[in-house]
């Protein structure tokens, strides 16, 4: 019997050696992005370590851009954003499922069937009844020759590391947005105190209005104009209110808060200084308004100064051009898991158990019950009817169609940085001529009052200042607004800002105390699940080497 089973074994060790024998499908290979703009291309020159030092100045800026702006309230609400949003929250949860399919999908490499079984039963036949019982332990390994599984694995780990990816980039979005919000919320809010402003100044002229009419020397019609233009102007302050709720709503929802608890947050100590300062500054005069100029008391945050040249790299490294690649490359190693069909797959498997009838009222007896069988199997997909070929054409094309769109998410990064830089230099341009126009319609307004109380020009003349001046005040503010909105948007299109949440948690430490009292999670969740830490400038590789740690702890408990 010993023999038998010698024989067996060295029957099965041959089939043994061949489990790691090849790995069908193509080797995934790194993606060169095509038709970059010449400008942004890296220049071998005598200046190249200038020009490393410089794109390394750049990378650093861009890693937390929104300090640039020196606002310490936006700093406020991008920290809480980045711990406090849902969105991101869900991304953290998304990387922890990816872990437990990568997880299931190594532990494929071991034997898959291990099924311990029994039953008991009462069989009744003609007049006769007996008594069942059955036990038996089976196990079966399907060896992975052509490389099914390993290629399992290697699709699970790229869907790893780009639900990584995928997290830097949801971070990314939410940095911009907090941003872009906040930028509009204070720019409603220089609209709003700059058409105070302006009532006031209006409601001045109603009343000197008046005072003439009463005197006689005007017509009812002229202060019937004057009344007009001032309902005028307080009908447009409701919808620069509304703007303000809208934003700041924006903001909450961005926070995870209810939008009460974002008010705190908005309204600074420090802000209500530079609201007075910025009242004092706009209101030195009780109907005359002074000359303006680019002027240091805005309340919409002041952005930096951009620079026009910027590097193809920076714009390479953005977490969503590498959640695409990423995803070619799990499609990629689907290739060889669908083309592992085409070839027969050889297993071993085993069973031991026992089987014993009995009639009834007798004992089970066990000892010549026993039964054992183990040895070598294998299958073939003979005739498939180009099912499998026709599968393994249908991934290779998925394949292709993930590389198409990794291009197209390569020319419009590209387009966004293009946009960006060209929308920032005009609106700095408009920006220039629209404060030209404030100071031209403010000098215009504070020549025509003394005119018009000198009695030397119409009301007409003075109506007309007023409004040209409100209009070209608030067109000014807006484009202050555009100008710090474009370098948001630019340093989006660069991918900047999701280096904040280096080797942070990815799951909150509430939500991991939720799922360990609703199911066994071993010792997967006992520490913090943190992200890896990314260099400014990560490459594939990067990912992959500081994301091992991620890769199957606890997933095969």
């Amino acid at each position: 019997m010993l023999n038998k089973y010698v024989k067996t074994c060295l029957v099965m060790m041959p089939l043994i050696g061949l489990s790691a024998c090849t790995t069908l499908g193509p080797d995934f290979q790194t993606l060169e992005a095509k038709n970059l703009p010449d400008s942004w291309k890296n220049s071998a020159s005598d200046s190249e370590s200038d020009s490393e030092s410089e794109l390394e100045q750049t990378m650093q800026a861009s890693a937390q851009w929104w300090k640039q702006f020196n606002d310490p309230t936006l700093n406020l609400l991008v920290e809480r954003a980045n711990t406090q949003n849902l969105d991101i929250e869900a991304a953290g949860l998304r990387i922890l499922q990816a872990r437990m399919i990568l997880g299931i999908n190594d532990s494929l490499g071991y034997p898959q069937v291990q099924v311990a079984s029994g039953s008991l039963a009462k069989v009744y036949r003609n007049e006769s009844s007996f008594n069942s019982a059955a036990l038996s332990f089976d196990a079966g390994w399907e060896m992975d020759i052509w490389g099914k599984y390993a290629r399992g694995v290697e699709a699970s780990e790229a869907a790893l590391y780009a639900s990584i990816a995928s997290y830097n980039d949801i971070a990314v979005t939410i940095t911009s947005e907090v941003a872009r919000n906040y930028i509009n919320f204070r720019t409603f809010q220089e609209r709003v105190l700059l058409s105070r402003r302006n009532i006031q100044i209006q409601q001045r002229v109603v009343h000197i209005t008046q005072v003439q009419y009463d005197s006689g020397n005007v017509t009812e019609l002229d202060v019937q104009q004057a009344k007009s233009q001032l309902y005028t102007t307080k009908a447009a302050l409701p919808s620069l209110k509304l703007g303000m709720m809208q934003a700041r709503n924006a903001l909450a929802v961005l926070l995870g808060v209810m939008p009460g608890e974002i008010v705190p947050m908005l309204e600074s100590e420090q802000l209500k200084a530079k609201v007075d300062a910025y009242n004092i500054e706009y209101g030195r005069a009780d109907t005359k308004r002074t000359m303006t100029d680019d002027n240091t008391e805005s309340i919409v945050p002041t952005p930096p100064m951009l620079d026009a040249s910027i590097d193809a790299s920076l714009v390479m490294r953005r977490p969503d051009l590498q959640v695409a690649e990423l995803l070619a490359h799990a499609q990629s190693a689907k290739i060889g898991s669908a083309e592992a069909a085409l070839y027969p797959s050889f297993s071993l498997f085993g069973s031991i158990g026992i089987n014993s009838n009995t009639p009834s009222g007798s004992s089970f007896s066990f000892s010549d019950s026993l039964t054992l069988s183990a040895g070598p199997s294998f299958s073939w997909n003979i005739f498939q009817y180009g099912r499998i070929k026709n599968n393994v054409r249908l991934e290779d094309a998925r394949l292709q169609e993930a590389l198409t769109n990794y291009n197209k998410k390569v020319l419009l990064a590209v387009q966004e940085v293009s946009g960006a830089l060209e929308s920032y230099s005009l609106y700095r341009e408009q920006k220039a001529l629209r404060m030209s126009s404030v100071n031209a319609s403010v000098r215009a307004f504070n020549i025509s009052m003394t005119q018009y109380e000198n009695g030397q020009i119409g009301f007409e003349r003075l109506l007309n200042s007023v409004e040209k001046m409100t209009r070209s005040e608030d067109s000014y503010a807006q484009i202050k607004g555009n100008v710090a909105n474009q370098v948001v948007a630019l340093y989006k299109s660069l991918g900047g800002g999701w280096q904040i949440n280096n080797g942070k948690a990815f799951i909150s430490d509430s939500n991991r105390e939720l799922m360990r009292q609703r199911t066994d999670w071993g010792d997967v969740l006992d520490e913090p699940q943190l992200l890896p830490v990314l260099g400014n400038r990560p490459t594939l590789a990067d990912i992959e080497q500081t994301s091992s740690q991620l890769s199957i702890k606890g997933g095969n408990e």
